[in-house]
């Protein structure tokens, strides 16, 4: 009698009989398939939170430099045409003068526009030096934006903002000249697109574009305001955001952006011509 699972004789000696288990070939198809589906899904999941934390970065260094932008930018147009309180005059010059699509150029007293590719504003803020309206360098001069030496108190400072690509990168910054190397703008804020500033003329229902302002009328120009446009880093998305202007543009290089903007009063009257 044979009994399966049991050891049997066979020619004198013991056998042990096994009953062997395997897989079928359509059970060894279904944990492959069940396996790729898992590991797909894996994937697709890492994917997605790789990309959410690519645009949550891409975001926050967006609105830092923006932030950062509209304070350095507001803080000096605030200071426009400061002058200390034991001052015997005023400046000689209107504490601002702009620039559309361009950014200030030649001398402090006299300035003119020079056409940017960016397309970007550009502001000239001058004040006098003090230990209030600016800090000391290290041998006791009164500093400009870049916080260089821009001499002794009661000097006047001259500080030109614009945006415009860096030409190591072609990154767009933010760039400042200051008095105290004049001719040369250094970067401040990376990817600081474009700028653009409007002016509020004493009694005027609207802002207007520099343009539009006649040299003599910098004087009544009460109120700037200012919009900050900034890029993000390359990606392939489809994206869109509102320009300083109001328009809704779709990107065609797939880079996030984003406006800040403020409205700044010049709290100092200036005391001159522009």
């Amino acid at each position: 009698m044979r009994l399966a699972g049991v050891r049997q004789m066979t020619s004198g000696r013991f056998r042990v009989r096994r009953r062997s288990h395997g897989h079928t070939l359509l059970e060894l198809t279904i944990a492959v398939a069940l396996g790729l589906v898992v590991a797909a899904g894996a994937i697709t999941a890492y994917r997605s939170q790789h990309q959410a934390f690519v645009e949550a970065t891409d975001a926050a260094r967006i609105h830092e430099a923006g932030m950062n932008a509209v304070l350095l930018i507001g803080e000096q147009i605030q200071m426009a045409g400061f002058t200390p309180a034991d001052s015997p005059q005023g400046l000689a010059v209107s504490g601002i003068f702009g620039c559309t699509a361009g950014r200030p150029a030649g001398a402090d007293a006299s300035p003119t526009c020079e056409t940017l590719s960016s397309r970007s504003d550009g502001i000239a803020i001058r004040y006098v030096g003090d230990t209030v309206s600016t800090s000391r360098s290290s041998s006791g001069d009164v500093t400009d934006c870049l916080g260089q030496a821009a001499g002794a108190e009661g000097a006047l400072v001259v500080n030109r903002y614009h945006a415009k690509p860096s030409s190591s990168t072609g990154e767009p910054e933010l760039y400042c000249e200051g008095s105290g190397k004049v001719g040369t703008a250094q970067p401040l804020v990376e990817g600081v697109e474009k700028l653009r500033l409007r002016y509020w003329l004493a009694g005027a229902s609207q802002p207007v574009d520099a343009s539009s302002l006649a040299r003599d009328q910098w004087l009544q120009v009460i109120a700037v305001d200012l919009c900050v446009q900034v890029r993000g880093s390359p990606s392939t998305r489809r994206v869109s955001y509102v320009d300083c202007n109001g328009a809704t543009i779709v990107a065609a290089d797939g880079r996030a952006r984003q406006i800040f903007w403020r409205h700044i009063a010049l709290r100092n009257a200036p005391g001159g011509a522009a």
